[in-house]
């Protein structure tokens, strides 16, 4: 999902992209697909602390937490991971009014399908790229490890080997 919202921020014109992600393989299509700057660590990256816009695509609570102190004044967060539903996230309510914070959340189904379709009709998103590996409904055992491995990006299903 991050690599597709790299793309996403590109396509809206952001003037520099930084991504964060702790999967080396991520990072190196992240280089390709056009972002400035990455790291697996936020703190490895020159302003570490001050991006217009976070956008968190992990919905890992300390990662919200740490995401939430690098947006700069004035700046926005997205909330655009799936958190689960009972997690609770700590941060300073007064950083948010002091520093102007908008905090939005981003859920993927609200008036977005149509869009998602146009987007990948102009090559805004690079499909080929995002779409690592394909599988039969026979070898769904197989598709899942390779999902809980990291290996694949996005991983297809198809009825029929």
């Amino acid at each position: 999902m991050g690599l597709m919202m790299l793309q996403l921020a590109k396509a809206a014109g952001a003037a520099s992209l930084s991504v964060v992600d702790i999967n080396k393989g991520r990072l190196e299509v992240a280089e390709r697909l056009g972002a400035d700057a990455t790291a697996t660590d936020a703190t490895a990256l020159d302003r570490p602390q001050s991006w217009e816009t976070v956008i968190d695509c992990t919905g890992v609570i300390p990662v919200i937490e740490d995401g939430l102190t690098r947006v700069r004044r004035g700046g926005t967060f997205q909330q655009f991971g799936v958190a689960p539903s009972a997690a609770k996230a700590s941060f300073s309510p007064f950083s948010v009014y002091n520093d102007e914070i908008t905090i939005v959340g981003s859920m993927a189904v609200l008036h977005s399908f149509g869009r998602a379709v146009d987007l990948m009709a102009k090559g805004v998103l690079d499909a080929d790229t995002m779409l690592t590996h394909s599988f039969g409904l026979d070898d769904f055992g197989t598709a899942l490890q390779t999902f809980r491995d990291g290996s694949g990006r996005k991983i297809r299903l198809r009825p029929q080997a």
